[in-house]
């Protein structure tokens, strides 16, 4: 196929994908909207109490930087870096299921929200797990523990953040796929820390299918999820304060929206972690919340999310210099991007 032509196909596939992007972020948003109607999170009791120092976004800056990630993830498709994935509205029969199961499931966070309890599933699960992790983030039920709770991440991820979930998190694939574009993937070994229920996995795995991958994360549950999503990848119950790889064994190091969820003392230990495990010139593609400095014009939404969210651990995060903490452990800053609410580094051991 002439360069023409091949540029010509992805072009194509683009502005399919912009297309179908349209219709999930449409979906997602109906989903929100019904889910706040249902639980009516306005009544007074409903809101905790919140006092914001930042100005408000300037009118009509949020839906741009929301339309924002979805015209980076397209360009990037369009540009080959990766295929075109889980855009489009899920079909009727997916579409009812996750619906219902959404909506049911959104009543009993807002109660959970109301009584300000988000160590709930603390008593369910063995004291073994690390304390921090042993919580209802986002009030969510079952914490990170239960199946039900894995199947529905990715729907509560893309209703909260109006669709924009995966094009969020691609801006850190996005790093990884233009620093290994003229690379032989065959061969390379990608670990996903903290993999969750699989969805960058399967980012990586469509991107990278020549390479060896790998997930790690703490909840069995999750794990089961993340191999239905990616039945490649060698999956491993494991703390990412203690990777289960040899030293300098690994080409690249995947970590998505972890690092806020972390102990102000856990941090420094898993970014020695992915340090160890990187061989020298291996990279980090990582992509957690953005902090006020990278966009003050958000700073309000950033305020509010720790305090309608159980994210005990947000606040300390926002004011976390990244390029210092993983430069302490030995890796450098190369390349950075950002999509809305999230941003994304890429790290390189020397």
């Amino acid at each position: 196929m002439s360069e023409r032509r091949w540029r010509g196909a992805f072009a194509g596939e683009a502005r399919a994908y912009a297309l179908a992007a349209a219709a999930k972020a449409a979906w997602w948003n109906a989903a929100g909207a019904a889910a706040k109607a249902l639980t009516k999170p306005t009544a007074e009791d409903a809101r905790p109490e919140f006092t914001p120092q930042s100005d408000p976004p300037p009118a009509g800056f949020t839906r741009r930087a929301w339309r924002e990630a979805f015209v980076k993830d397209a360009a990037d498709v369009a540009a080959g870096l990766y295929p075109a994935r889980d855009a489009g509205a899920p079909g009727p029969v997916r579409a009812a299921r996750e619906a219902a199961d959404f909506l049911a499931d959104a009543i009993k966070v807002e109660a959970r929200r109301r009584r300000r309890d988000g160590v709930e599933v603390r008593d369910e699960v063995p004291a073994s797990y690390p304390a921090y992790y042993r919580q209802n983030f986002h009030y969510q039920s079952g914490g990170w523990f239960t199946a039900e709770s894995a199947a529905r991440y990715e729907a509560q991820v893309e209703a909260l953040f109006g669709g924009t979930g995966g094009a969020m998190r691609r801006r850190a694939l996005s790093l990884l796929a233009k620093a290994w574009r003229a690379r032989d993937h065959r061969g390379l070994a990608v670990l996903d820390v903290a993999c969750g229920s699989g969805g960058f996995l399967a980012d990586l795995a469509a991107t990278f299918p020549r390479a060896r991958l790998h997930g790690v994360d703490l909840s069995p549950a999750y794990l089961e999820a993340a191999a239905r999503a990616a039945p490649a990848a060698r999956l491993a119950q494991a703390n990412a304060e203690a990777l289960p790889f040899a030293d300098a064994t690994l080409d690249a190091v995947t970590c998505v929206y972890l690092f806020h969820e972390l102990p102000p003392k856990v941090r420094p230990k898993v970014a020695a972690e992915i340090a160890r495990v990187l061989k020298p010139g291996g990279v980090l593609a990582f992509a957690d919340s953005i902090q006020p400095q990278d966009e003050p014009r958000l700073g309000r939404l950033l305020e509010a999310f720790p305090a309608y969210f159980h994210e005990p651990f947000y606040e300390s995060y926002v004011t976390t210099d990244l390029a210092a903490l993983f430069g302490a452990a030995g890796l450098a800053v190369r390349e950075e991007d950002r999509a809305f609410l999230t941003k994304a580094m890429l790290f390189e051991k020397a």
